[in-house]
């Protein structure tokens, strides 16, 4: 059966601060959660980190360790190349193939050169590499138990509003059906840029959300036949009567 929506402005303005009502005591449930959702969020990101830091790292140890066996390979194969060519140019019938085998040893001498060079700039990165691997690790497992401890706190809190929290929301569900769409339009709007989420004020001591409000709009507010929005901020400003009066109906004092 269709909801049948009471179109009169001050009907509309009824609806509006019920339907604020609910959603700010939905606001507060979250509120209970506090920052662990994000400090969740950042610490799995962190993890993600570290995973791949490792990850890196054992690559680059391996890396590492390939190069240093080609190195000592690369050693060991220019110095018998080099015994060889040594040998040749004892034998050698002119200057043009003992100056060929003179060019062979040096590039295999230099070939030496290269590859004790690359053996001694990378002397104790394995241990270097093993250290962090080590440090990452052991940040990894503090990261794994407060991960732990963060999502059961939330966990807890999330148990202790579920049942409140549905509840809520199937009010506000049937709250939103006795609103004009171009109310709840404007509503949604509000709540949606204002960081409070108050779309709906009451009018308290000639003021509404921190703003004063002039004597003829504060008449125009506790007539009811027109929505009033604050001039600074957009929010729909309503009497204090009632502001109250709905939040009784509801059962929320």
């Amino acid at each position: 059966m269709a909801t049948t929506i009471e179109t009169s402005i001050g009907a509309q303005l009824r609806a509006l601060t019920r339907l604020q009502h609910i959603d700010s005591r939905i606001d507060q449930l979250h509120k209970l959660r506090g920052d662990l959702p994000e400090e969740i969020n950042d610490l799995d990101d962190e993890r993600a980190g570290l995973l791949t830091r490792i990850d890196n790292i054992k690559q680059e140890h391996s890396d590492t360790d390939d190069a240093r066996r080609r190195a000592q390979r690369d050693m060991k194969e220019a110095e018998a190349l080099i015994k060889k060519y040594d040998d040749q140019q004892t034998q050698v019938r002119n200057n043009r193939e003992y100056d060929a085998l003179t060019k062979e040893i040096e590039a295999q001498k230099q070939r030496i050169a290269d590859a004790e060079l690359l053996l001694e700039t990378t002397e104790g990165s394995a241990e270097e590499q093993s250290a962090a691997v080590s440090e990452a690790q052991q940040r990894l497992e503090e990261l794994e138990a407060l991960i732990k401890t963060k999502r059961s706190d939330l966990e807890d809190v999330l148990e202790e509003t579920r049942q409140e929290e549905e509840e809520l929301k199937e009010r506000r569900a049937e709250a939103r059906q006795h609103v004009d769409k171009r109310y709840i339009r404007a509503y949604d709007r509000l709540r949606g840029r204002l960081r409070d989420g108050r779309a709906v004020v009451q009018l308290e001591r000639g003021a509404a959300a921190g703003f004063s409000v002039p004597p003829q709009r504060q008449v125009e507010i506790r007539q009811r036949n027109r929505i009033v929005a604050c001039e600074h901020t957009g929010r729909i400003i309503v009497d204090a009567d009632l502001y109250a009066e709905t939040e009784q109906e509801l059962g929320f004092e």
